[in-house]
């Protein structure tokens, strides 16, 4: 059996090619880079825990992609360019079955998006993932949840609701006898970080987060950090017709577009003179964007259907009450 040491040298070493920034990677007690001038380095850390964000038996390309692909996803919301990426990977034992498709797949994506595992660490215990990703972002652009305005315009990114459809799917075998549910399933766990759309909104969004916890959740964010409202336009949230199909009523798809977690679209927001220049910035990274509300005065929080007012008691995505 491979102990700690071949084990990183056999499924973590020499998959990567170097990065002109990184001094020393992995074998040594710390990492060495090199951070460019003018730029603010971006760090996020996130961990998946199984049976609390995938279950034991997923699949584990999923599970790898969606471990990184939520990481960065951190990143694109500030606007920055990932880098580098230390993971802490804690596993029950040393199992080829499920190491090499993990590992597999945790390269292809990070190799897609020029980020470099440098470091990190490997022990024995309940299966988990904690990656540390790290990336540039020009000196003082980056996009906070702070900058919203009255009269700013609310948009996301994709398509919302197939996460939670998908989570539905993993938890109750039920409700895979229903349309699109493998589709939706997979979904779940295989996202796109909106890097190119982060980087292009860096001179034209006010504020921005990524949709983690549900779209009614994460934009409150923006608006307790902003200080401000809200109302949406519930008729133009952008729904997939799996999405549609699978729940068989457009209304409760909107209600898990409004809080359906682990999404990992964009929202942001853009002020009035500078929602015309959206379509030419955002032109070069193929990213759907929708217009969904405005924001109000502070204390507002309206949802309206085609200008009717709905009342919905909805609340986000919470890691200590929903499992996968």
């Amino acid at each position: 059996m491979l102990g700690e040491f071949n084990f990183i040298e056999h499924y973590l070493a020499a998959r990567q090619p170097q990065r002109k920034d990184v001094h020393l990677a992995l074998g040594d007690d710390c990492a060495i880079v090199n951070v460019p001038e003018n730029v603010r380095l971006a760090i996020s850390t996130d961990t998946l825990v199984a049976g609390t964000h995938f279950l034991a038996n997923a699949n584990p390309a999923w599970v790898a992609h969606k471990a990184l692909a939520s990481n960065i996803s951190d990143l694109a919301a500030m606007g920055a360019t990932p880098a580098w990426v230390s993971m802490a990977l804690t596993l029950p034992e040393i199992n080829p079955n499920w190491l090499d498709p993990f590992c597999g797949a945790f390269f292809d994506l990070a190799n897609y998006y020029n980020v470099q595992l440098i470091g990190g660490d490997t022990t024995k215990g309940p299966l988990s993932i904690t990656l540390t990703v790290q990336g540039f972002v020009p000196q003082d652009k980056a996009l906070l949840r702070s900058g919203a305005k009255v009269g700013d315009w609310i948009y996301v990114t994709g398509q919302l609701g197939d996460s939670k459809a998908g989570l539905e799917v993993i938890l109750d075998a039920s409700k895979r006898a229903l349309p699109c549910a493998s589709v939706l399933e997979s979904r779940h766990y295989v996202s796109t970080p909106r890097v190119l759309a982060g980087q292009a909104l860096l001179n034209l969004a006010s504020s921005a987060i990524d949709i983690s916890d549900g779209l009614v959740a994460d934009l409150n964010h923006i608006l307790s950090a902003s200080q401000v409202g809200a109302s949406l336009d519930l008729h133009t949230l952008p729904l997939s017709e799996a999405l549609v199909q699978y729940t068989g009523d457009p209304l409760i798809a909107q209600q898990y577009a409004l809080t359906s977690g682990e999404e990992y679209e964009l929202c942001f927001t853009v002020p009035e003179e500078n929602k015309g220049s959206l379509a030419s910035a955002l032109a070069h990274t193929a990213t759907p964007i929708t217009c969904i509300g405005q924001i109000r005065p502070h204390g507002v929080f309206d949802l309206l259907n085609h200008g009717q007012k709905v009342d919905w008691s909805l609340t986000g995505y919470d890691h200590f009450k929903e499992s996968a």
